[in-house]
């Protein structure tokens, strides 16, 4: 016999939870399945631990640094990796305690520990149980993608979320991908004090980003001992002692590098694959996404799927932004949708990049005509005080409508003052009026209006 719930949420990550319990709020009968942990990717291996890694290592490096700020520091500069881990675990483990103690604190709510499958398109099976419900919530996630090099099963490699795991320094940190993950993990290391090596099969880091962004990035982690290797690919891997041998081929010359560690950073696989899709007639893309319409709505009438799993934003913030939707659209009987959703994201190195909307390279593909201004953060007196005057500002608007179509921020506050344009965007409000509004100095931000006085016209 089937168990019958109003509605069923498979995951709990960014969605998820936040999902089961409006629903549970409005009185509804919820059953929520997660096989792991609550909180998803974010909480448990993601934004939350990295960030408060990316803490340790900032104090590690303004320590090392603190004499050109007249602050004297005894000695050389140690970091104690278990208690870094020990810090991080605190902090998470404390996102932990709260988000359990909400949800199972809601009446009408049923968390379930375990790895939901489809049964049919209203049912979901969990160990022995089967649940049913007309609707049903998809909300799994992704994981990282590990290549099916030769050798890659004998070596004992690490994902990010694995990486939460060390207590240890690498000697010798090996990064296979230049992106995101990749690139956070090799500045973090290098001030923690590994050696760092960064292998990517492209020609620079961060290839998403335009190619001025990718230098100044490229810049900030080489001059602090992260070593680049682009245009290079892995044929094998092998032990080598304690570490791990890479054979690698750069163009038409093979060589090879040796670790104590390598961190394999290459994207991340949506998880749809213990789901049984197919009992339910949900089919996936070539990419095994769950594909869905502006309202988060799959093929099969009644089940939805939110976060990493649909191919619509691989970010915490996305991720819960397709819970608001979703929420707006089956319980407030609202029309919010995805359509015309600003992109946003950051790198998380130090400095930081905030980027918003269309970069340089995608508003020339598109054939508008726009305007562009870039200013070094050296100009930045904010920067110049705080001594840490590395990365640049660029913003590009539309030369007709006056309306900011994106920008980079890459420097200190990136992160930050890129959202003071974010809402220019989304108001749909011409960047003069930003011109002619007064900011406190000294701030990152108050250049900005600077730097739009200075458009021109991109060639």
């Amino acid at each position: 016999m089937s168990e019958q719930f109003d509605a069923i949420v498979i995951g709990a990550g960014q969605s998820g939870p936040f999902l089961a319990a409006r629903l549970a709020g409005a009185g509804r009968k919820v059953a929520l399945i997660e096989r792991e942990h609550l909180g998803g990717t974010c909480v448990n291996d993601g934004c939350t631990p990295t960030k408060t890694l990316v803490a340790s290592a900032r104090a590690a490096w303004a320590a090392r640094h603190a004499a050109q700020f007249g602050v004297v520091v005894k000695g050389p500069v140690t970091v104690d990796m278990a208690a870094v881990k020990a810090r991080k675990d605190k902090v998470v483990g404390a996102s932990v305690k709260s988000l359990t103690e909400w949800i199972g604190g809601l009446k009408t709510l049923e968390y379930i520990k375990g790895e939901g499958s489809f049964v049919s398109p209203t049912e979901v099976k969990v160990g022995k149980r089967v649940l049913t419900a007309p609707q049903i919530f998809i909300n799994t996630g992704a994981t990282a993608s590990v290549p099916n090099w030769p050798g890659i099963k004998s070596v004992p490699y690490l994902t990010n979320t694995s990486m939460m795991n060390l207590d240890t320094l690498p000697g010798h940190l090996i990064i296979v991908g230049a992106s995101y993950i990749g690139l956070e993990f090799a500045q973090m290391y290098a001030r923690f004090g590994s050696k760092v090596t960064v292998i990517e099969r492209g020609s620079r880091p961060a290839m998403r980003e335009d190619a001025d962004i990718s230098a100044a990035i490229r810049s900030i982690l080489e001059a602090e001992g992260v070593t680049f290797m682009f245009g290079t690919t892995v044929e094998a891997v092998a032990k080598a002692g304690h570490g791990v041998l890479l054979s690698l081929k750069c163009g038409d010359r093979l060589a090879s590098i040796e670790g104590t560690h390598m961190l394999v950073a290459l994207g991340r696989t949506p998880n749809t694959a213990g789901l049984n899709l197919a009992a339910a007639g949900i089919e996936t893309d070539a990419r095994g996404y769950i594909p869905v319409d502006d309202h988060l709505r799959t093929g099969v009438k009644g089940i939805w799927a939110m976060g990493d799993i649909n191919g619509r934003g691989a970010f915490t913030h996305t991720s819960y932004n397709d819970f608001e939707i979703v929420a707006d659209n089956v319980i407030d009987g609202g029309k919010r949708s995805i359509a015309g959703r600003i992109p946003v994201y950051g790198l998380f190195i130090d400095p930081p990049l905030g980027r918003i909307g269309m970069s340089e390279a995608e508003v020339r593909k598109s054939g508008r005509k726009a305007l562009m201004g870039v200013m070094p953060m050296a100009r930045v007196s904010r920067a110049k005080e705080r001594g840490e005057t590395q990365g640049l500002m660029k913003v590009l608007v539309d030369a007709q409508s006056k309306q900011v179509l994106g920008a980079a921020i890459l420097g200190i506050g990136g992160d930050e003052v890129v959202h003071s344009l974010l809402q220019l965007m989304a108001a749909g409000t011409p960047y003069t009026t930003m011109m002619h509004t007064v900011h406190i100095h000294p701030t990152v931000t108050e250049l900005i209006p600077t730097l739009l006085a200075d458009l021109k016209p991109l060639q």
